[in-house]
């Protein structure tokens, strides 16, 4: 549990690394939903920590969208 949070974490410090943030963020997103989907696959609920990861990764997903409508209606 604890290397997924800082996978997350890390995913999104460098989602906003560099030039091209939106690039990093769109893949950042996909690396989420990815984790996601594997997430869904893993069986049992582990006491209740594969839900939490879950209801986690879902979080950063709307994080990162928020951010990247942010950032998009910023250049507008």
């Amino acid at each position: 549990m604890k290397k997924l949070v800082l996978g997350i974490a890390m995913v999104m410090a460098f989602a906003g690394v560099g030039g091209a943030a939106q690039n990093n963020m769109k893949d950042a997103l996909e690396s989420l939903r990815n984790a996601r989907q594997a997430l869904e696959r893993a069986e049992d609920n582990k006491g209740g920590h594969k839900q939490k990861a879950i209801d986690l990764v879902d979080k950063a997903i709307e994080q990162v969208q928020a951010g990247m409508e942010f950032a998009s209606d910023k250049k507008q």
